[in-house]
């Protein structure tokens, strides 16, 4: 497997999720949903026009290849709003491809093609309907109906002269047959994409790929050239990222994400993790991530989302360290002038590399080496007394210790610097900063 851009060809990292062929792996297209499933999360508010245009712009400044702009069909609001965002794309000049979700309903499709309309744009129309027999039995449908209402709806936007995707609901707990009906249904009526969804996150990696193989030999039997295929993802069983990355592999050309990973119960794949991994992959060629981290946070200041500190790439602690050992590895890889081995050290990748900024806490479990860096970053000399003063104040504590606390050693030292007492939590990580 290839790796242009990735972690393959570096010298000091070896990887083991590489078999070193030297294969260009394919780069498939990502489409942004958070301004449409991010937004039916029960935890976010829904931004104004304004703050979803600038979400727009990041998205765009990332390199993301599509953005769903809404549900116009859900209330006047949502219709307004993504005529807005397709008119911002067609006059900010945007490269994005602009797609309205719809239900497989004549008036829903008819909403989308209207804002493709107002805005001068080709709208793409993502029809979507449940199609599993769970999803049937609980709305009293059965399948032939429902063959008529894919028909019917992909037929009126191909007619409109729109891209249509058949976005197959819950078509991870679909049995073959059914899935083949409906699927050719769609492709009868000139569908251009079929949109496998993981509606509740009931998925498994083996279970995508079987999965995505039968709807490729389905489109392949259609005898339909140039189809496309996505996969949608949620993260209840949290494989969303897994199960994305495996469908890449799998005949899944365009993947979709949200912002922080923002969706329906416990979300949809994370759009940070996602471009991060498929970087790392090699399947963006040398693409600027570095605004990955101003990106998440406008997703997060427009819809009022709290970002875990754990979040991985964007939280606040994906590249926060207090352990002294940590630190100690870092202050001395400083010694190498070579910024990459700083940041990469005790990462697994760097955190400029998505707009983030590495950074050495002090706390209970740090040394010396913490206290040296933290007060080197901050342009303060340090003399072993005041070094000693802090480290004998981060031990006190149960906690990283905030900036205004070391502050406060800073300007008030002890007046005499006594020798620290014989304690074993302090004893190794003095030896190991050195």
């Amino acid at each position: 497997m290839g790796n242009a851009g990735g972690l393959r060809s570096d010298p000091l990292v070896h990887d083991w999720s590489s078999v070193g062929d030297g294969t260009t792996l394919a780069t498939p297209e990502v489409l942004d949903e958070t301004l449409r499933d991010g937004l039916q999360s029960p935890a976010v508010t829904d931004p104004s026009a304004a703050d979803k245009v600038a979400l727009l712009h990041a998205m765009a400044g990332l390199g993301i290849d599509g953005a769903t702009v809404g549900f116009p069909a859900a209330s006047t609001r949502a219709f307004e709003h993504a005529v807005r965002l397709a008119t911002e794309v067609a006059t900010a000049r945007l490269e994005l491809d602009v797609v309205c979700a719809a239900r497989t309903l004549e008036e829903d499709v008819a909403a989308a093609l209207e804002v493709g309309q107002r805005s001068g744009l080709p709208v793409a129309v993502y029809a979507f309907v449940g199609v599993s027999p769970i999803r049937h039995r609980a709305e009293g449908w059965d399948l032939a109906s429902v063959a008529r209402r894919i028909e019917r709806a992909v037929a009126l936007a191909v007619r409109a002269g729109h891209p249509v995707a058949f976005v197959a609901e819950d078509a991870t707990r679909t049995p073959p047959e059914t899935l083949r009906i409906l699927t050719q249904a769609a492709l009868a009526r000139g569908a251009s994409r079929v949109c496998v969804c993981d509606t509740v996150g009931h998925a498994a990696p083996e279970g995508v790929r079987r999965l995505l193989s039968y709807v490729r030999h389905v489109i392949d039997a259609h005898g339909r050239d140039g189809v496309g295929i996505d996969w949608h993802g949620h993260d209840d069983r949290g494989l969303a990222l897994a199960n994305a990355l495996v469908a890449v592999d799998h005949g899944a050309d365009r993947v979709h994400a949200t912002a922080l990973g923002m969706g329906e119960r416990t979300g949809n794949t994370a759009m940070e993790q996602l471009l991060l991994n498929l970087a790392l992959e090699g399947r963006l060629g040398n693409r600027d991530l570095s605004t990955l981290a101003d990106y998440a946070a406008t997703a997060a200041r427009a819809t009022e989302w709290s970002v875990p500190p754990h979040q991985p790439v964007v939280g606040r602690d994906a590249f926060r360290t207090a352990s002294g050992v940590h630190a100690a590895a870092i202050l001395k890889a400083r010694g190498h002038a070579d910024r990459s081995l700083v940041e990469r050290v005790y990462c697994g990748t760097a955190a400029s590399r998505v707009g983030c900024v590495q950074e050495v806490c002090i706390s209970h479990n740090s040394g010396a080496a913490n206290v040296r860096h933290w007060l080197r970053d901050r342009g303060i000399k340090a003399p072993e007394s005041l070094v000693r003063a802090i480290l004998r104040r981060a031990k006190g504590a149960r906690r990283v210790l905030t900036d205004v606390e070391i502050y406060a050693v800073v300007d008030r030292p002890p007046r005499s610097a006594s020798p620290l007492d014989d304690d074993a939590s302090l004893a190794p990580a003095s030896r190991f900063a050195g």
